[in-house]
């Protein structure tokens, strides 16, 4: 799987958790819900679950027994998810969780049995055409709805603006699509390419915008997300490596000030079952 080469570190997830329930769609929650059975037990398939996140966002907004199952190729990332799982359903029934390491792009349609709803969170844009082909026939052929949350678009504002944004947004999302070993990654094309994905299935699919909004309430989280943006630019382009330095330190100032607003651009969709 290509996101071998695009580790992330559970520190990492905790610091954007509350930045990604912020974000995530609700609209697309509250279509959700019409799709989910009304008795026994929801089955939910988390896919790249990480340290659980999805899952202690989207449980207790839905109502009834649920039973998640969290899948991610990162054994490591999987003991947090257990050690704080979801509390309870939106109406106090119980929530129950399993973990399965593996690569997610090679699921078996068994491996998805009797799932009531698939679930991913800033997956997509990590995948290759390849991989994600193959995870969108997988999930369509579960025969239920299938969320997916926050993938890039390649759209990133900064507030105020600096002359050097633009060159470390493109150089960034050049990164994004860098070739692996696997493939070249999708990055800011993977809502698209999922969207036709699941159009060639017959799949109606929503799209909903979800955006980060990172304002002085998330300046660590700011400061962190802007080192790494900067990183992957420089990895991609050397040649911007020396305006770099002076660059970071004003932007860097700002955010420890207050003074720096991000909004990261992300969409969420919902893929309906026929």
């Amino acid at each position: 799987m290509s996101t071998d080469e695009v580790r992330v570190s559970a520190e990492w997830l905790t610091l954007r958790e509350r930045a990604d329930a912020a974000a995530r769609s609700a609209d697309l929650v509250e279509e959700l819900r019409s799709y989910l059975p009304t008795g026994g037990v929801t089955r939910v398939h988390d896919l790249g679950s990480g340290t659980g996140s999805m899952a202690r966002w989207l449980a207790p907004q839905l109502a009834g027994r649920q039973h998640w199952v969290l899948f991610d190729r990162d054994a490591e990332l999987l003991g947090p998810a257990v050690a704080d799982p979801p509390r309870s359903a939106a109406d106090g029934a119980p929530v129950t969780i399993e973990t399965r390491a593996g690569d997610i792009t090679r699921l078996q349609p068994t491996e998805l049995s009797g799932a009531a709803l698939i679930t991913a969170s800033a997956l997509l844009d990590m995948l290759t055409a390849e991989e994600l082909e193959r995870l969108v026939s997988t999930s369509a052929a579960a025969g239920c709805p299938v969320l997916i949350a926050l993938s890039v678009t390649g759209r990133v504002d900064l507030a105020p603006t600096d002359p050097f944004d633009r060159c470390v947004s493109e150089a960034f999302n050049a990164h994004q699509r860098r070739n692996t070993a696997s493939g070249r990654l999708l990055g800011p094309d993977a809502v698209r390419a999922a969207l036709d994905c699941f159009t060639r299935l017959g799949v109606e699919v929503l799209v909903r915008p979800s955006p980060w909004r990172l304002g002085p309430g998330q300046a660590a989280l700011a400061a962190e997300w802007f080192t790494g943006w900067l990183g992957a630019a420089c990895e991609q382009r050397p040649e911007l490596s020396g305006a770099a330095p002076s660059y970071a330190q004003r932007r860097l100032a700002e955010a420890a000030a207050g003074r720096l607003s991000v909004t990261v651009h992300h969409q969420d969709l919902l893929a309906r079952p026929r």
